[in-house]
């Protein structure tokens, strides 16, 4: 039986990615004019819940690369030492969250905060349970409830990466999402064989997927620009569309969250 939906109006999943909140290749460096109005667009949409994620960006994913902390731990590995990168980690992520956190509420969005880390598990690597729960409860509250990617117990290595990326994918059936919008520094998944200026790939389908290159060299321990669009897929396949665009483009997100035709690509239910 299909569960009842959280609320009566529509609801769309936004992820604010790491690469748009923060200068990925400097340590610790948030972006708070680029927060501040990502948060204004997000509060322009009052006709739409909306359920806000992001990402670490240069707060967690250089300690997550550093700690080892999205692979199984080394044979020789203690223990405790994952443990303090854990704990190390998840407290650099919410000082980013706190500052995503009060930039909604300055906005005027009654933001609920969720740490993912008490509501999910990981078995090596890879999600092995997830409670919906308090998102629903909070939307039905009049909230719009805020999580972010973070350290999780793991069954199998004590502790692992568990993606914001993953968590829209394992709240739009709960949900029952209509759309996931996942905002990024750049316009899109780009061609990547075409040279000189490259443009962003309209349509996402499993043949794009394919053709996309391993993860690059940049601190992201969350499967880079291949990981999104594989990503994407996954929640297509289940029905719901999702599209990457810029978010530092003036409007682009609050145009997506009206259901504008906003440059980016996406990935359809219904495209191969």
């Amino acid at each position: 039986m299909t569960p009842p939906a959280p609320s009566e109006r529509p609801v769309t999943i936004v992820k604010l990615g790491g690469s748009v909140i923060t200068r990925k290749r400097e340590i610790e460096r948030p972006r708070p004019k680029v927060i501040a109005r990502l948060a204004r667009e997000i509060a322009a949409v009052p006709e739409h819940d909306v359920v806000i994620l992001h990402g670490a960006g240069s707060f967690g994913h250089p300690g997550a690369r550093k700690f080892g902390l999205a692979r199984a731990p080394d044979a020789s590995a203690r223990p405790a030492d994952r443990a303090r990168g854990a704990a190390i980690v998840a407290a650099e992520v919410r000082r980013l969250h706190l500052l995503v956190l009060r930039a909604l509420v300055h906005a005027g969005i009654s933001a609920a905060s969720i740490p993912i880390a008490t509501h999910a598990e990981n078995r090596a690597g890879r999600v092995s349970r997830f409670d919906a729960a308090p998102f629903v409860a909070a939307l039905r509250g009049g909230f719009a409830p805020v999580s972010f990617g973070d350290v999780v117990p793991d069954a199998a290595w004590g502790t692992s990466i568990l993606s914001a990326d993953t968590i829209a994918e394992q709240l739009i059936g709960p949900l029952q999402a209509e759309r996931v919008v996942f905002v990024s520094d750049v316009p899109g998944i780009l061609e990547p064989t075409r040279p000189g200026r490259r443009t962003a790939i309209a349509e996402v389908t499993d043949a794009v997927v394919e053709r996309l290159g391993p993860v690059s060299g940049r601190a992201d321990v969350t499967g880079g620009i291949r990981g999104k669009a594989e990503a994407m897929r996954r929640i297509a396949r289940a029905g719901v569309d999702a599209g990457l665009i810029s978010g530092l483009t003036d409007g682009e997100l609050s145009r997506a969250l009206r259901g504008e035709n906003v440059y980016g690509s996406w990935a359809r239910a219904r495209s191969g």
